[in-house]
């Protein structure tokens, strides 16, 4: 899987080939810079990690000082380990080389985007589920519009099944959106367009793959 760490920085839209707006997703991809390499031998798989984002040097532990500065790396606040990256890209890659977006992506291809999706809190079964509720207030249920409804029968089985929707706490949960198209990658500034919506809100980090 090749890929690279990038910020979600908002939405805006693009217009295509045939005139049509097309909402996409602004993602500022990399650079990002390799810290470690994960051989078969030593760690039982190959892999290789990378870095993204500036920190400040004070506001990172020795350990982690040390580990960066095996690569010849500053701090990094991100870090992801990739597998099974193009061959022909593997074999070149070494300790502190700085990989670019365009070194792992093209316009008009398709990746998968995971990230961190927004926290709401504790929510109903209506916003958690889609349930739609009563919908009138007749027969004295002023109430009742948004409630659960039953969860379940009362002499048998006399317990609730597991897996029963009901409300509780929404989001914060990482989430994968796969085959999203790669409408434009802006090189000078390392930005790339994605159509449609990504998970999490502005300034997450997305990990982005294909």
């Amino acid at each position: 899987m090749s890929g690279i760490i990038g910020k979600k920085l908002g939405m805006t839209s693009l217009f295509d080939s045939k005139g049509k707006s097309v909402g996409c997703t602004v993602i500022e991809a990399g650079p990002c810079f390799v810290t470690q390499i994960k051989d078969r031998d030593k760690d039982g798989y190959r892999a290789i990690q990378l870095a993204y984002d500036d920190l400040k040097t004070n506001k990172a532990n020795k350990s982690t000082q040390g580990h960066f500065a095996k690569s010849g790396v500053t701090p990094k606040r991100k870090i992801v380990e990739f597998r099974n990256f193009r061959k022909e890209f593997d074999s070149k890659v070494k300790l502190g080389m700085e990989i670019k977006l365009q070194d792992v992506f093209n316009e008009n291809e398709f990746l998968d985007v995971t990230s961190v999706s927004k926290g709401k809190g504790f929510q109903g079964v209506v916003k958690r589920h889609n349930f739609g509720g009563v919908g009138q207030n007749t027969h004295g249920q002023h109430n009742r519009n948004r409630a659960p409804g039953s969860i379940g029968a009362g002499s048998t089985p006399s317990r609730v099944f597991k897996g029963m929707r009901m409300a509780g706490r929404t989001g914060g949960e990482k989430v994968t959106v796969q085959n999203l198209k790669i409408l434009k990658i802006d090189q000078k500034d390392n930005l790339i367009y994605v159509g449609g919506s990504v998970p999490g809100s502005n300034n997450t980090y997305v990990v982005l793959s294909n």
